[in-house]
């Protein structure tokens, strides 16, 4: 499922027109971003958890080379599935 096929189904769901569907579908996602720009986990009941995790920096190797690189220090968004979902999916 892709953006305009999320925005489509939460438009059928709420009864209410795609471009305000858009809109609510666009303002959770940057709700999400900003809190987790800021360093928040975001907890949302029955679906999961979104949390910053952070990478130290490290030495890497280049495949094709061999040769040794320095892999900076970076975050990453993780998604943690509620066990409700996890069990929507495992039957």
């Amino acid at each position: 499922m892709n953006h305009a096929e999320l925005t489509d189904s939460v438009a059928a769901s709420l009864d209410v027109s795609k471009a305000d569907a858009k809109k609510a579908v666009d303002a959770v996602f940057a709700a999400i971003t900003d809190a987790a720009a800021k360093g928040d986990e975001v907890s949302v009941n029955g679906f999961g958890k979104f949390k910053v995790k952070e990478s130290a920096a490290r030495e890497g190797r280049n495949p094709s080379t061999g040769a040794t690189i320095q892999i900076a220090a970076s975050k990453k968004l993780s998604f943690g599935a509620a066990k409700a979902v996890k069990d929507r999916l495992n039957g």
